[in-house]
């Protein structure tokens, strides 16, 4: 059988990243660019390819079988339309899957990065071989992606799977999506370091404000994380408080979807038990033992890397390949 090539791009407000693999699951090169997000959608396209064809097999002169991109930002699946991303200024409506094909004339496909991630995780990280699971990622936001039947699952119009924005306190503070009480404005990395803030505004103490040298705008969820290691405990309760937002978020989706595993990653779940034990502990109050019994949840395996081996993991998803290894 001939050997396929294929090109991954993990496309990010700061850094572009691509790399080329084999269909043997192997990260032959890989290289990072600065997509310098401020000069604009042409520009940071134009990095896009650069940065595509520095990883091109022979220098742009072989066959590459397709090219897969992941974007931070919600993509209309079934049309490649990528309708707006936050961290992108002037990247909306775009119709990048077209414009990557013409451009770079092999297959192209376009995914949203949580939903790319939650295929890297089910093709070469924690979920694989499971074919009904949801992956979290949770960090400066809350994003998801839902592999069902072993298809990456989209919904209707493609903006399926958006777990973050799961309404989860009906008073609870205004999301940046103009929802109330997402999942992502109660548990976030940014939410985490909000609760801290609120609490210490009230007089409340806290290791955290020597950490911070006094100044609340500083505190980020990793410094709470540390302190709540040392057994701070505004910290510890407001991990805790994190978890058990998380952990009703997943007792909602295994009644709703009954999947046989949850995958949690990002970089809030670094905190390990300061989250899960409180997420677990939720579920298992939560849920009947009929659902919990037989879904796991798990840490993501695949760390930072997880964007190149998702887009890579569409692009054999799409082709209908499986990775010979």
């Amino acid at each position: 059988m001939t050997s396929s090539t294929f090109i991954a791009v993990d496309l990010g407000g700061t850094q572009i990243r691509a790399a080329r693999f084999s269909d043997a699951g192997e990260m032959q090169q890989r290289v990072a660019l600065e997509t310098k997000a401020e000069e604009g959608f042409e520009a940071v396209l134009g990095r896009v390819k650069a940065a595509i064809q520095q990883v091109w097999p022979g220098n742009g002169t072989e066959e590459v079988a397709a090219v897969g991109l992941g974007v931070p930002g919600p993509i209309n699946f079934k049309e490649g339309l990528l309708r707006f991303a936050p961290n992108l200024p002037g990247w909306v409506n775009v119709p990048l899957r077209d414009r990557l094909r013409q451009d770079l004339g092999v297959p192209a496909f376009v995914g949203n990065d949580a939903d790319v991630a939650a295929l890297a995780e089910n093709r070469f990280g924690a979920g694989k071989d499971v074919h009904h699971m949801v992956y979290m990622t949770i960090s400066t936001g809350i994003g998801g992606g839902m592999i069902f039947d072993n298809r990456l699952f989209t919904g209707g119009h493609g903006l399926g799977g958006e777990v973050g924005h799961m309404a989860i306190d009906p008073n609870g503070p205004k999301c940046s999506c103009g929802n109330v009480g997402c999942l992502e404005v109660l548990a976030s990395g940014t939410a985490i370091a909000r609760r801290a803030r609120e609490r210490l505004a009230t007089g409340e103490l806290s290791k955290l404000l020597n950490m911070v040298e006094g100044d609340l705008s500083r505190i980020t969820a990793k410094q709470i994380g540390a302190a709540a290691r040392q057994g701070d405990p505004l910290a510890i309760a407001v991990y805790e408080e994190a978890g058990i937002y998380v952990g009703a978020a997943l007792v909602s989706l295994m009644y709703m979807l009954n999947p046989t595993l949850f995958v949690l990653g990002g970089s809030v779940t670094l905190a390990g038990d300061l989250l899960f034990e409180p997420i677990r502990r939720t579920v298992d109050s939560r849920a009947p033992k009929a659902y919990r019994e037989k879904t796991r949840i798990v840490s993501a395996e695949l760390g930072s890397d997880v964007g190149l081996w998702g887009a890579f993991a569409l692009c054999l998803m799409e082709m209908g390949h499986s990775p010979h290894i």
